[in-house]
């Protein structure tokens, strides 16, 4: 297991000088990893960044959210194809620096939708990430899916809506499947308690979020982090 520390927790924004001092700062507060948002894949300088991650002994990974430009829960097919391409210049880039994950709300747009998610759009995005989680798995990144509030995705707001989503489609094989990543923030909000969850996912968890309720210092808020630690502790 590997501790990592959000890039966004240092700064706004991430161009070269954003970068460094996230980086920087990540490593000199004794953290294993740095999760860079990857919003705009083309506009990280990988070779200047890779050097970064390299100097201060950092591991990666990667995490967005859909716009609805390229929303792969759409029914457009041309918006998905827009979403699919998004995605995969995200994996490439994040194999390039030596990544592990890409995470987030890559299956829908982040966004608060004032409609259920139609059958045709759910079908759409879990092709789009069946076929991310089987790329990811030949580029050694692994694809993770997270379980956000009812006011950033209609797709997927609980563990089990998550699993459901993954195992759905009878075409993939279980090798090739996206993670579950859970957000305690997220979690707060939306299911009943805070070990319920991690004991459903099990071994398919693969990513964690740790978030106050307020968005605050952790134990500043109303999450039940006992409970949680201990459910982790539980599967391991």
């Amino acid at each position: 297991m590997q501790i990592g520390c959000h890039g966004s927790v240092w700064t706004g924004s991430f161009d070269s000088a954003g970068l460094a001092k996230a980086i920087a700062g990540t490593a000199s507060a004794g953290f294993d990893l740095i999760e860079i948002p990857l919003m705009d894949p083309d506009g990280l300088n990988v070779a200047e960044a890779r050097k970064l991650l390299t100097d201060h002994g950092l591991g990666v990974t990667a995490s967005l959210g859909l716009t609805p430009a390229t929303d792969v829960s759409s029914e457009s097919t041309d918006v998905v194809a827009a979403g699919e391409h998004h995605l995969n210049r995200c994996l490439e880039v994040l194999s390039d620096l030596g990544g592990t994950h890409l995470v987030g709300v890559i299956y829908s747009s982040m966004q608060k939708y004032m409609d259920p998610a139609t059958p045709l759009g759910r079908r759409h995005s879990q092709d789009v990430i069946g076929r991310l989680a089987a790329r990811g798995k030949k580029l050694g990144v692994v694809v993770g899916i997270e379980v956000v509030n009812r006011y950033e995705s209609n797709l997927i707001n609980t563990a089990r809506q998550a699993l459901r989503f993954l195992d759905e489609p009878l075409d993939a094989g279980k090798d090739e499947r996206a993670v579950v990543h859970l957000d305690t923030y997220h979690m707060n909000i939306e299911e009943p308690d805070m070990a319920s969850p991690v004991l459903d996912v099990g071994d398919r968890l693969g990513y964690v979020h740790i978030g106050e309720s307020n968005r605050g210092y952790v134990g500043s808020g109303t999450v039940d982090f006992d409970t949680f630690f201990k459910a982790l502790f539980r599967i391991g």
